[in-house]
């Protein structure tokens, strides 16, 4: 599979709420940034905060997917389900390093919609 393709199916497991299925995608220390606010270490971290922030699966929609060598940048929208029963809109911006065909890093900028 290539960069884009990994993402991609890494990405319909989120939506089936199977995060053991999209960690699997992953490399075992790989490394999550959320730019402003938290970094995630390792398959333990993240599998714990997908767990807390996504009460719901997230209705992810991908509109351009940018590739450099083990680099890849997804742009899009991301709509997460809070405590009150609210989905709430955000804008993302994904850079991913990929190494060995597994997602080794995330630098996310997210924002919320307007």
């Amino acid at each position: 599979m290539n960069n884009k393709e990994i993402l991609l199916k890494a990405n319909e497991q989120i939506s089936k709420g199977n995060y053991d299925g999209f960690l699997n995608y992953c490399t075992e220390d790989t490394r999550w940034e959320f730019i402003g606010e938290q970094t995630l270490n390792g398959k333990v971290e993240i599998k714990a905060y997908m767990k807390a922030a996504y009460l719901k699966p997230p209705k992810v929609a991908v509109d351009q997917l940018i590739t450099e060598g083990d680099f890849l940048v997804a742009q899009g929208t991301i709509e997460l389900l809070d405590a009150d029963g609210t989905w709430k809109g955000y804008d993302y911006c994904d850079v991913w390093q990929i190494f060995d065909g597994k997602l080794a890093s995330l630098k996310a900028y997210v924002v919320p919609r307007n």
